[in-house]
């Protein structure tokens, strides 16, 4: 890339999806190797944990610690038996979902000594069927939180309070990130627990919101900004044919967020004040006032944001439990995904150029 071409800042933007969240750790993968490294990392849910690691550790460990989580919590097998053919691979994929359900997962979540429907009103148990002691060890094992909060690259989560159905966003710009931060951004419920912040509980972020994109380009401070958009679950799909379908799609369009339509809203949004700056300029400056001096001048340096889109595509095998099928065999298959659609994506050099106009720019490797 040519000098002028470089953005100010690189973005990695991750999405909420459980299990698929291997995918992310492979699209990194392919930015470390590229030598792409985020100066912002903000994430959801899997992605806010996947967005912890990277931001908590130095360059040089980031892959390995990211191996070590996924390793850990897909350690356990689920079917040694597993012939060539889809319908072995679905039938191996239930066995694995089953195991997750009865039996959480290793480092991550466990089951509650008493069953959630079986406890009293108040009780701990009494809101939650796992608890996620495990991930809190394990995100104390491996992600450095002095370093997120020295703000080597800016972190935000997102997570929801739980009494007033606001929206809130974790940013060590503005306070200390602890691994409750990040346990309250993947607090799904009635699964997980909620947890307490201050005097308040918090669930995972998706309910509301499930990208963190808003976040960013609301905070973008006016800068040339490369963005990776990672997204788990996909908005287009093809038709359901049966029940399966359906609550897969259903998940799909749930949880997939209206990443388009945020990044339509503020494509628009910025071919507004670029037009609006053009009128401003061509106004005689004895018959501006001071308000629209002030605005002459902030919307002076506006910046060009390029958003690559990477979506993990549904394998033909996977069913609507595919967030929480955590067997290594998907794990490694949806890291490979994220590698390979992140390398291609690379490949399209001129997307990683900045126009020297603003605005929104939006670029899908599936769309090509």
């Amino acid at each position: 890339m040519d000098k002028h071409a470089k953005p100010h800042q690189t973005a990695l933007v991750l999405q909420g999806g459980g299990a698929l969240g291997a995918y992310q750790a492979g699209v990194y993968q392919a930015l470390h190797e590229h030598d792409i490294e985020p100066d912002w990392v903000t994430g959801v849910s899997i992605g806010a944990i996947n967005a912890a690691i990277i931001a908590g550790n130095a360059r040089e460990h980031r892959l390995d610690k990211l191996r070590a989580f996924w390793e850990r919590i897909t350690a356990r097998p689920a079917w040694d038996l597993a012939p060539d053919g889809d319908i072995w691979r679905k039938m191996q994929n239930v066995a694995s979902t089953m195991m997750t359900t009865a039996l959480g997962q290793p480092g991550f979540f466990k089951p509650n000594p008493v069953s959630a429907w079986f406890s009293l009103p108040g009780a701990a148990s009494a809101t939650a069927m796992y608890d996620t002691a495990p991930l809190r060890a394990t995100l104390l094992e491996l992600v450095d939180f002095d370093r997120i909060n020295r703000r080597a690259s800016r972190f935000a989560v997102g997570a929801v309070n739980v009494t007033s159905g606001n929206f809130i966003y974790f940013d060590n710009e503005a306070e200390i990130i602890t691994p409750e931060h990040i346990m309250a951004s993947g607090a799904l419920p009635p699964a997980l627990p909620m947890i307490k912040i201050g005097g308040d509980y918090f669930w995972d972020g998706g309910i509301v919101s499930n990208t963190p994109l808003q976040h960013l380009l609301d905070n973008n401070d006016d800068k040339n900004t490369l963005v990776f958009q990672v997204d788990l679950f996909s908005a287009t799909g093809a038709l359901p044919r049966d029940m399966e379908d359906v609550l897969g799609r259903q998940k799909d369009i749930t949880y997939s967020s209206r990443t388009r339509l945020t990044t339509d809203v503020y494509r628009h949004l910025m071919d507004l004040k670029a037009r609006l700056r053009d009128a401003l300029a061509k106004v005689p400056e004895e018959l501006l006032s001071d308000a629209d001096r002030a605005m002459k001048l902030e919307l002076a340096d506006l910046p060009a944001i390029n958003i690559l889109h990477l979506i993990y595509q549904q394998k033909a095998y996977e069913g609507h439990s595919k967030d929480h099928e955590f067997s290594e065999a998907s794990m490694r298959e949806h890291w490979s995904s994220g590698y390979d659609d992140t390398t291609r994506t690379l490949r399209q050099r001129h997307w990683l150029e900045m126009s020297p106009r603003p605005g929104v720019r939006v670029h899908d490797v599936h769309r090509v």
